[in-house]
């Protein structure tokens, strides 16, 4: 396929965004992309994790099973074994003072003799590896390394690994880099040597007013600060240039897509008295929450200005979102125009439609004989729908009757036409990218107005970053009567009898006319991967190997409706069922003919079933902590008191056990937010689908960073003010290097 290459306006963009094989060779550039970096900037963007000095020991506890490392150590001893066939194996092992870490080496009698005389005793090097494990201890086997003399300079060691004498004449520190087993550290570093000087001395991007204000080192300093640093001081000022460059194109493009947001006519929806909203809000059996009333009455006004609404609305699990958006779409019909509903699975769409429906009543039914007044249609659209009520949905979308069309990505096909889209509502908004709500947008003449939604509160550093180009609402008032839901993490290994206890805790709860969820990460046992079908259960953090595979809904099902559950009425849900069995599922537990449904994440968001009171997640390691507040979120919906096990045969000391008392600790979702990111990278949280860019931030992090995040968004909008049109061609490179396809970039 052949692609048009941004054609960069500044030298140091077209230079930024060369190809890595032009300037360290195919092969080279090859190995790299294991690492995400093909281009030089993204090798100069791949900074040291740590610095170390020749003379300085690396720590070596803490390491784990399975990590590639790098570390500067002493030599503790040696020892050589025969082997049959005149091959050897040599012993080594290495200390930081402290601990140690075995080395083993094979070979024939004259490597052997080399390896031992390069690891003398007392001597230092550098090592790097993958860790394994032999006898209960921590060990590379055959790992690369060089030796160093007492000044910190290369002194011997593999011929392949010369290249570090090279890197430690450059610099007085060693850059340790994230490696991998083809790509060593020192082979890293000479990389970024030669994009160092590929880059040369271009003139800065960044404007000089921006550069003052913001008191960073100019560009090509600070990328040599960081690769070539002469104290780790040094190094902290370039990352600390790196990282504004980051937190200001974000923030500039943010403020650019807002703008031009701004600057599209929308179609005015000025609320009318009188109509199928009053109606609606005549009929609700309960009152709406403050936070409620304030988040309507702003969005209300947003409708009804000449510009298109850009409103992000995040709202506590079990806050009433639906309710908002369901009164901001009938803001839109009683305007005489209509809203569409997009929603991430089929069977989140299916609930939606039902929830809704129900919640009208009567103002659904519009265009049958018995109508109320004001009444309007709500239909479906999803890709699985049989082909008659398809065509008919399509068909009262394209003519107007449908006030509120409900839907998945099919929404986005080009065969759903609308007569007036006035209003698009964006459920579980991290699960769609920029691009996806654009082509729904683009179905309007105008530009519609646009309300995305999470249930996943966002720190406003995060929000900030991902969603920075929209108004923010929230809602953190959870309605009256709602129940509590008190939470427990079970040590399945300590506490095995719990798990049969559980099962029992479920029969009671049915006894007493209550619902129950099980809920699994994965399908089936034949599945190589613990995550959900639905491609949204999380995995376990990196070093936290489970040690007994995930529990599958498949088997799990099987062995409790006809064990534990067999007289409980029990059903099975997971993402690859056919679509009338899932709907006809939900639609059962709903009516309350199901006593317990044993599920993947498939029910994570959006399921209301007032009636549950109890939830069992099996394998709650394998989750994050958002993750586990939504699934939580399904209980306690209605008046009944609620209770979530959280089975796990995760160490009672690692990160995945951290993380499951601090979802236990609380209910409060914005907490748990902040818990999130301390604990998980936030490439995990700022995913392509949540930002429509790169899936990770690369060097920010958003809670360490939030004053650098702060000041840059500010000095961006400052900027755009000052240039609306971006005439300075570095700030137009700025905004293009977030803009682009990624395709685009590295054409």
């Amino acid at each position: 396929m052949s692609a048009t290459v941004t054609r960069w306006r500044t030298e140091a963009y077209a230079r930024l965004h060369a190809r890595l094989s032009a300037v360290v060779g195919d092969k080279t550039a090859k190995a790299f992309g294991k690492l995400g970096i093909a281009t030089v900037g993204d090798l100069l963007q791949h900074v040291p994790r740590r610095y170390m000095a020749g003379t300085e020991l690396s720590d070596l506890s803490g390491l784990r099973e399975g990590e590639e490392i790098a570390v500067l150590a002493e030599v503790a001893g040696t020892k050589e074994h025969s082997m049959p066939g005149g091959r050897g194996r040599l012993e080594a092992w290495i200390t930081d003072g402290r601990g140690r870490l075995g080395l083993a080496f094979f070979g024939r009698a004259p490597l052997i003799k080399y390896w031992q005389s390069q690891l003398a005793k007392g001597s230092r090097g550098i090592f790097a590896g993958k860790v394994g494990v032999f006898r209960d201890e921590p060990q590379l086997s055959h790992p690369d390394f060089v030796m160093l003399d007492e000044y910190g300079k290369y002194a011997g060691g593999s011929k392949a690994n010369e290249v570090l004498a090279q890197v430690t004449q450059t610099s007085d520190l060693i850059g340790i880099y994230p490696a991998t087993a083809k790509l060593r550290t020192w082979n890293i570093a000479e990389s970024a040597n030669l994009a160092l000087d590929y880059l040369g001395e271009v003139t800065d991007p960044l404007p000089e007013t921006v550069r003052e204000r913001a008191g960073v080192l100019g560009l090509t300093e600070a990328y040599r600060a960081v690769h070539q640093p002469r104290d780790r001081a040094e190094a902290a000022r370039g990352l600390e240039r790196l990282k504004f460059d980051e937190a200001f194109a974000i923030g500039l493009a943010m403020a650019r897509r807002k703008a031009i947001a701004r600057s599209h006519p929308a179609v005015p929806r000025t609320r009318r008295p009188g109509g199928i909203l009053d109606a609606f809000d005549a009929t609700l059996p309960f009152a709406l929450t403050a936070g409620q009333q304030l988040v309507s009455e702003q969005i209300f006004a947003d409708l009804e200005q000449q510009h298109p609404m850009q409103r992000l609305l995040q709202g506590e699990v079990g806050s009433g979102k639906t309710v908002v958006a369901v009164r901001a779409m009938l803001d839109v019909v009683d305007a005489g125009g209509q809203a569409a509903f997009l929603a991430p699975t089929e069977v989140l769409a299916t609930q939606h439609f039902q929830t809704i429906t129900r919640m009208l009543g009567e103002l659904a039914a519009g265009g049958t004989l018995d109508a109320a007044e004001h009444a309007t249609q709500v239909v479906l659209i999803t890709g699985s729908m049989p082909a008659a009520r398809r065509r008919e949905a399509l068909l009262a979308a394209a003519g107007g009757e449908a006030g509120i069309v409900i839907g998945t990505h099919a929404l986005l096909n080009d065969q759903v036409q609308f007569a007036d889209l006035g209003l698009v509502v964006v459920d579980e908004q991290h699960r769609f990218g920029v691009e996806q709500r654009a082509a729904l947008g683009a179905k309007a003449e105008s530009r519609p107005h646009l309300l995305v939604m999470t249930a996943t509160p966002i720190p406003r550093t995060v929000a900030m970053t991902s969603f920075g180009d929209l108004e923010t609402s929230v809602l953190r008032e959870i309605p009256a009567g709602r129940a509590e839901v008190s939470t427990v993490v079970v040590d399945v290994i300590k506490n095995q009898s719990w798990v049969p206890r559980a099962w029992e805790r479920i029969v009671e709860e049915v006894a007493a006319g209550r619902q129950a969820y099980v809920v699994c990460s994965r399908i089936s046992s034949a599945d190589d991967s613990s995550a959900g079908d639905d491609g949204f259960a999380e995995s376990v953090e990196e070093g936290e190997e489970p040690r007994e595979p995930a529990v599958a809904v498949e088997d799990l099902y099987a062995e409790l409706s006809t064990g534990p559950l067999s007289r409980l009425r029990t059903a099975m849900l997971h993402g690859r069922m056919p679509p009338e069995e899932k709907d006809e599922v939900m639609r059962r537990l709903a009516a309350g003919e199901l006593d317990v449904l044993v599920s993947t994440t498939v029910i994570e968001v959006g399921v209301d079933v007032p009636n549950a009171s109890m939830m069992v997640i099996c394998d709650a390691d394998r989750f994050g902590i958002s993750q586990l507040h939504q699934l939580r979120g399904r209980i306690g919906r209605g008046a009944h008191p609620g209770v979530c096990l959280l089975m796990s045969s995760s160490p009672t000391e690692s990160d995945a056990t951290t993380r499951l008392h601090e979802v236990a600790a609380t209910r409060d979702g914005f907490r748990l937010a902040e818990a999130d990111l301390r604990l998980r990278r936030e490439g995990d949280v700022l995913g392509a689908e949540q930002s429509g860019r790169r899936s990770s931030l690369r060097l920010l992090r958003v809670l360490r960073d939030q004053e650098l995040i702060s000041r840059a968004r500010e000095m961006a909008d400052d900027c755009l003010v000052a240039d609306p049109e971006l005439a300075d061609p570095g700030l137009a490179d700025i905004v293009d290097k977030i803009e682009a396809p990624e395709w685009l970039e590295r054409a």
